[in-house]
């Protein structure tokens, strides 16, 4: 793979291990922040079971991903790639990452089946070492890849593609039921994981989780519409005229980043000088980025469709705010947008004290040092 001046390489062991551990602790925080945003704008609380899931995926995908590269650097000839991460928009390891991911797990019982079993390879350190009397890295490498696809064997990970899922809500009318439909990707260009929730009303002869035409179509058409660069209103739009008995009354988007790091990350503005004065406490210098758009129909209207037939299309409102801001480039593509930021207590204050322009509106969640979030505007 080559890599852009976006990317950058960790190439010590110490630094890998550094990076996730990071991210475990700002995944755990992100746990706690959606028990904490249910509010109209950013997460319903029927919505809370859902992201949890994926975050716990995403916590899943981390843990593989940091014992595939537990001995990055000190066994190069075995292991010739390293962890790439985007430094510049997001902070997370790159899509490719991701996609070999994937494939190791397609192969992951053969994998299994060529390697030691992990108390043979403890086994073997403790001879090495009290026979060589050096440190086993060999066998700590092999131990760290079974660990690796063992991790991966257990299923439940965030991969690049997280195909849609269905549960039924409820029926509005004898004839129409509703669904809610969520699905999952990590973006190819942002390098970030996001997430989407969908309710629809149905008005086909057949349930939707239950016809064999539809619904294979229905991922089909949603996976291949989950671009970040799409606006709301395009793929809802698009799935209302694909599919004339689904009705999308309500679509979300969540960005699950960037996340941005003085250690690991390039940022620019104020974020860069607030975190770089808390270099100093470890653990402290990051901030993770949370943004939730939505969608909604406020009505539908009759289309002609030939003769003597018409089809229910959707009406969606727009922000008209955003549509006012002159530095807005094109027209919105949602309904309204919440945008918020973790980060932890120290980094919080330092921004509070400076008080750039451009955050007034954007919700911060405070970690303090045991962990509790207080949410501030």
């Amino acid at each position: 793979m080559d890599l852009t001046l976006d990317h950058r390489t960790l190439e010590e062991a110490h630094e890998t291990r550094r990076y996730f551990a990071k991210f475990e602790r700002i995944i755990h925080h992100l746990k706690g922040v959606a028990d904490s945003v249910v509010n109209e704008n950013t997460a319903l609380a029927s919505e809370i079971p859902i992201l949890q899931d994926y975050l716990e995926a995403l916590s899943a995908t981390f843990t593989a991903l940091s014992y595939k590269y537990l001995l990055a650097g000190r066994v190069s000839e075995m292991m010739p790639s390293l962890l790439s991460i985007d430094r510049q928009d997001s902070g997370f390891p790159v899509y490719q990452e991701l996609l070999q991911m994937a494939n190791d797990a397609m192969q992951v019982d053969n994998h299994l089946r060529s390697l030691p079993g992990m108390r043979d390879l403890k086994l073997a350190m403790v001879n090495h070492i009290l026979r060589e009397q050096s440190s086993p890295t060999n066998l700590q490498f092999a131990a760290s890849q079974r660990q690796y696809y063992e991790e991966l064997a257990k299923g439940g990970l965030f991969w690049a593609r997280n195909d849609p899922r269905i549960s039924w809500t409820g029926n509005a009318t004898e004839s129409r039921r509703r669904y809610r439909l969520h699905w999952a990707i990590y973006d190819s260009q942002q390098n970030i994981p996001l997430v989407y929730i969908l309710d629809l009303e149905d008005s086909g002869k057949r349930p939707l989780a239950k016809d064999e035409r539809r619904w294979p179509r229905v991922q089909s058409h949603l996976t291949a519409q989950a671009g970040a660069s799409l606006k709301l209103v395009t793929i809802a739009r698009g799935f209302d005229r694909d599919f004339d008995d689904l009705h999308p009354k309500r679509l979300r988007r969540f960005f699950l980043g960037p996340m941005y790091s003085h250690t690991f990350t390039q940022q620019s503005g104020p974020l860069r000088d607030v975190l770089a004065e808390v270099d100093g406490h470890p653990g402290e210098d990051w901030a993770l980025a949370w943004t939730t758009e939505t969608l909604v129909a406020t009505g539908s209207e009759q289309e002609s469709s030939g003769f003597f037939s018409s089809v229910e299309r959707q009406i969606y409102e727009l922000d008209p705010l955003a549509a006012l801001d002159p530095a807005a480039q094109e027209a919105p593509g949602h309904t309204h947008q919440q945008r918020s930021l973790i980060l932890p207590q120290r980094p919080y204050q330092v921004l509070q004290e400076r008080d750039p322009p451009g955050f007034s509106n954007i919700r911060k969640y405070a970690v303090s040092p045991a962990g509790k979030i207080l949410s501030y505007r």
